[in-house]
This record gives C-alpha cells, sequence and structure tokens, in this order.
C-alpha cells in the first residue's frame, strides 16, 4: 500500500475512532443527565432525603467505573 492510501486509511479509522468515542461520550452524559434529572423530580423532604438520593447516585457510578476498569480494553463490552 502507498504512503497515500496508508495515510487515507489512518485518517479514516481516526474519524470513526473520534465518532465512536464521541457517542458513548453522549451516551454517557445522557445516562447520568437522566439520573439527575430522576432525583430532580422526586422532591425529597429535607436535606437528608436528597443527600440519600445523591448517595445512591455516587454509587452507580463508583460501581461503572470500577466494572469499567476491570474489563478488557479490547471493546468486548
Amino acid at each position: 500500500m502507498s504512503d497515500r492510501g496508508q495515510d487515507a486509511l489512518q485518517r479514516e479509522m481516526q474519524s470513526r475512532f473520534n465518532k465512536k468515542l464521541r457517542e458513548q461520550e453522549i451516551a454517557v452524559v445522557e445516562h447520568w443527565h437522566g439520573q439527575l434529572t430522576r432525583i430532580l423530580s422526586l422532591k425529597p423532604e429535607g436535606v437528608a432525603a436528597l443527600q440519600n438520593h445523591i448517595r445512591k447516585v455516587v454509587k452507580m457510578m463508583e460501581n461503572r467505573a470500577m466494572i469499567l476498569k476491570r474489563s478488557p480494553l479490547d471493546g468486548g463490552n
């Protein structure tokens, strides 16, 4: 393959990678936006109840981060 062909392939692969990364980032932001919107709609009775709901979301985020750190980098999931 010529240098031009390799450069074109590299640009195409980089473009696909960036698109996929952006799609995944959008999905993550939309997921956590939904979680926080749900908390806002609950109208908790006092600060303690609100803190409890926020703790649940924090725990969900911690669990997800732990799963992602343990999963292989090959995109199997």
